[in-house]
């Protein structure tokens, strides 16, 4: 696939999903090697960027439907645990 100067390497893929018939978009991080470069490394490189990107969080995240209601929820103990951390840790 050849993509234009200056574009990031993230290539978009569609495909039909076999179940429901609607179209699925994916963006797939990509990792160029460089000359002699180890294998181990690039996919050190791939690894962070993945990261960066939070791809597996929201391909885990989407696994399943999250009501709103559990969403709300989820989101609030978040904040509560931040709060909690940082009123801990604040006079330090």
């Amino acid at each position: 696939m050849n993509l234009p100067t200056g574009a990031l390497n993230q290539a978009r893929f569609q495909r039909v999903s076999a179940r429901s018939g609607k179209e699925l978009n994916f963006e797939v991080s990509e990792v160029k090697l460089k000359k002699g470069e180890p294998v181990d490394r690039a996919l050190r490189r791939l690894k962070k960027k993945v990261d960066r990107e939070n791809t597996l969080r929201d391909v885990r995240m989407k696994r399943h439907y999250e009501k709103p209601s559990e969403t709300k929820r989820r989101k609030m103990k978040v904040s509560k645990f931040s709060a909690m951390l940082s009123a801990r840790y604040a006079d330090q």
